[in-house]
């Protein structure tokens, strides 16, 4: 019992440990990813009996980690945010996928010596960026545009494509010829098929579950969808499908489901994000060897790689398909760069591990050296180089009040928006609203302050607003501009 105690105190202290040091992270300038990361591979080489998990028992939890960070980032999405980016979040994700791989693998054949499957793998496990280092990294900021929805669309997207081609490479790795090139093509389509059907029969059923099944407890609406998304994820992977797509998929159907205690599942799905977050760079931080890294001289194969990677390969094959998308150059500059590797590269390279290739821990070094790189040049460089490039980022601040009313039945015409730049409510007073466009509205927060209302409190752009009454596509015209 004394022994048990102990571990849960050293547990527990080391979990406080890694939340706070997300405000250390914030100091440096640096994506708490990489503390994270970096902390667990020192411990784990000055303390070797602290990496006492097996290779599969670390995949099996970063996997599952890897399902609470997708379902919520799907989530934070919705259709309606992802819908006007639809097509270049495919194309990248997709085709910019399998294609940045390709690239990778002729430069790991061709510049430094590997033979084929392993520079394939290689090039797989580092063609997806994370969606756990994207959301990190810009945190509270918002990217304003198309552009911050096209990076976390194909953070989102690119995972279960990677995944599912590493799966695919593995399966076929025992073939020979053509037919190791047709299982690999077969293998992948049907992850991609299954994890797509799954992934929309299940965010449909969790849509319906959230609306219509009355639970005798608000606490139990969260963690109904929780188990849900779990269950999703086991479907799709015992259909031989990709089951990260598919609650990635069922998270952007589910983010805009309007139903009894939404806010409150989205709320606790992020907080279950940032856990999956601290525990899936934790544990593969766990299984790297710094050592093996200096005196097998796999960081210079990985620096080589990952400089070609930023500077050429992604350039070219990213910067290429956006060229088919209406985007300022500044936006594509900013999207190429932001492509940050993380917790998802890392494990497929322990699926490498597993595999029982010649040089495996090699490959393995190498693929962290790359997203090393990734996560602390190019991350720690996202603001710059959004500044750079003229891309707004908005830094939300925390409002940790909350204003609200409880009700039984759904609030109808009760609607919450903000006021956008030009907007026909931008600097007009509240009563001339009501009287000639017939809204009313009830709360407005500035600035995350609370605003006293009277007839001539004036909005102004950035206003959110409460309002009450109106048609819905008149009352998003007055505040935004659009009825889209």
């Amino acid at each position: 019992m004394t022994e048990f105690a102990l571990y849960v105190t050293v547990l527990g202290a080391v979990a406080v440990l890694a939340v706070l040091s997300n405000r250390l992270a914030d100091r440096l300038r640096l994506p708490a990813p990489a503390l994270f990361l970096f902390a667990a591979a020192i411990l784990s080489d000055v303390f070797p009996s602290l990496n006492q998990l097996s290779l599969y028992a670390v995949r099996h939890l970063v996997e599952l980690a890897l399902v609470l960070v997708l379902f919520s980032g799907g989530m934070s999405m919705g259709w309606r945010r992802l819908r006007p980016s639809l097509g270049p979040v495919a194309l990248v994700g997709v085709l910019g996928t399998l294609l940045t791989a390709g690239l990778l693998a002729v430069a790991l054949h061709w510049l430094f010596g590997f033979d084929w499957l392993a520079a394939l793998l290689v090039g797989t496990a580092l063609s997806p960026t994370d969606p756990a280092a994207v959301f990190s990294v810009l945190g509270r900021r918002t990217v304003v545009g198309r552009s911050g929805t096209v990076i976390e669309g194909e953070s989102g997207a690119n995972d279960p494509v990677g995944i599912a081609l590493m799966v695919s490479l593995l399966a076929a790795g025992t073939a020979g010829g053509w037919s190791a090139v047709a299982s690999g093509a077969g293998e992948f389509a049907l992850q991609l098929a299954v994890g797509t059907a799954v992934g929309l029969a299940g965010g449909w059923l969790i849509r319906q579950l959230m609306r219509r099944v009355v639970l005798p407890d608000e606490s139990l609406y969260p963690l109904q969808v929780l188990f849900a998304a779990g269950a999703i994820y086991g479907v799709a992977t015992l259909a031989r499908g990709s089951g990260f797509l598919a609650v990635f998929l069922a998270g952007i159907l589910v983010g805009d489901a309007k139903a009894p205690f939404a806010r409150e599942i989205r709320r606790f799905h992020g907080a279950l994000a940032s856990l999956g977050e601290i525990l899936a760079f934790s544990l593969l931080g766990l299984v790297v060897s710094l050592r093996s890294m200096v005196t097998e001289r796999a960081w210079l194969t990985g620096l080589g790689l990952a400089l070609l990677l930023t500077f050429v390969i992604r350039p070219l094959v990213v910067g290429g398909l956006l060229t088919t998308v209406r985007l300022r150059w500044g936006e594509r500059i900013f999207i190429v760069w932001s492509g940050l590797k993380g917790a998802v590269p890392i494990l497929l390279g322990t699926f490498i591990l597993t595999a029982d290739l010649e040089q495996d821990l090699r490959l393995f070094d190498i693929i962290f050296a790359v997203v090393a790189f990734s996560i602390v040049v190019q991350g720690g460089l996202v603001p710059l180089v959004a500044r750079w490039c003229r891309v707004p980022m908005r830094t939300l601040p925390l409002q940790p009040w909350a204003v609200g009313l409880r009700v039984r039945g759904e609030p109808v015409g009760l609607r919450q928006y903000t006021v956008s730049a030009g907007a026909p409510a931008d600097g007009r007073p509240l009563f001339e609203l009501s009287r000639d466009e017939g809204v009313w509205v009830s709360l407005v927060s500035r600035g995350g302050e609370h605003v006293r209302l009277d007839r001539d409190t004036v909005l102004r752009a950035g206003d959110d607003v409460l309002v009450a009454g109106g048609e819905q596509p008149a009352a998003k015209r007055v505040f935004t501009g659009t009825t889209d």
